[in-house]
């Protein structure tokens, strides 16, 4: 991507051929942001740290769970467990357990289930940082999953879990910077995330046990806040300030969520 003019461009040019602009040695020759048959993954701090959370939180669910007795296992987890940590689940979200969109989105039902998600996670949200920034990542990554979540609830009358919700949003994102760039390289990256998000959907309908109203939520959301978004300027300035203040606001409002999730867990224990 161009420092001047946010372009994109092939790890080959010397010059800018859309701003004309001499390109510094380091950024001729790729300095870890650059692409190469697409964006080369690179492990960043939200999405490390997203990673984290979610191994602790099955890590956590799969001990509860295991306690309980019942037919729990790593592999596997009961639907009690998954509600109690903060799963979607529409009769306490009808009754203000609003938080359940926001944590359902850190929980995952089984092995398979984090690691799927987990291997995605680890080569799409670096992509999307990236690009976005770490701000506007975070907030792609809430909102969708939050939007995925509702839109499930709205849908769906089964528990809910998992972050394939914010990946679709991610996914979405990435759609939106090709739809805003128009010129060869930004038709590559629409048409490829086109196709990741096809190929999750028409899965989600084939195996007929996942969550696809919270992907398609999550895929609009993301989007959404894509486009209006667009990617960082390169100076500081109300706008960049405004969404380091949204990023920072969305991880107050998880965390409460999580706060709001263990008053609930004290309050109602289901064994």
């Amino acid at each position: 991507m161009c420092p001047h003019c946010r372009a994109f461009i092939t790890i080959k040019d010397k010059v800018c051929p859309y701003c004309n602009e001499a390109l510094a040695p380091k950024q001729a020759q790729g300095d870890g942001m650059a692409l190469v048959g697409g964006f080369i993954p690179h492990f960043r701090f939200n999405t490390m740290m997203i990673l984290l959370i979610n191994f602790g939180l099955y890590i956590a669910t799969t001990i509860y769970a295991m306690q309980g007795g019942g037919e729990a296992s790593f592999m596997n987890l009961d639907v009690r467990t998954l509600v109690a940590f903060g799963a979607k689940w529409n009769m306490g979200i009808a009754h203000g357990e609003i938080w359940r969109l926001v944590t359902a989105g850190f929980l995952h039902g089984n092995i398979l289930h984090i690691l799927m998600n987990s291997w995605v996670l680890f080569d799409l949200g670096a992509q999307v940082e990236e690009v976005y920034g770490t701000s506007r990542m975070l907030v792609i990554y809430f909102v969708s999953s939050v939007a995925g979540f509702a839109a499930s609830a709205w849908w769906s009358p089964a528990v809910s879990v998992g972050a394939s919700a914010a990946l679709f949003g991610l996914i979405g994102a990435m759609i939106a910077l090709g739809v805003r760039h128009q010129n060869p390289m930004g038709a590559a990256i629409r048409g490829m995330y086109l196709r990741w998000a096809i190929y999750g959907l028409v899965f989600g309908m084939i195996s007929g046990f996942t969550d696809n109203a919270a992907h398609v939520g999550g895929l609009i959301a993301g989007f959404g806040i894509g486009y209006l978004a667009g990617v960082p300027a390169l100076r500081a300035g109300a706008k960049e300030l405004a969404w380091r203040a949204a990023g920072w606001l969305c991880i107050l409002l998880t965390a409460v969520s999580f706060l709001k999730m263990y008053l609930w867990f004290v309050a109602n224990p289901l064994r």
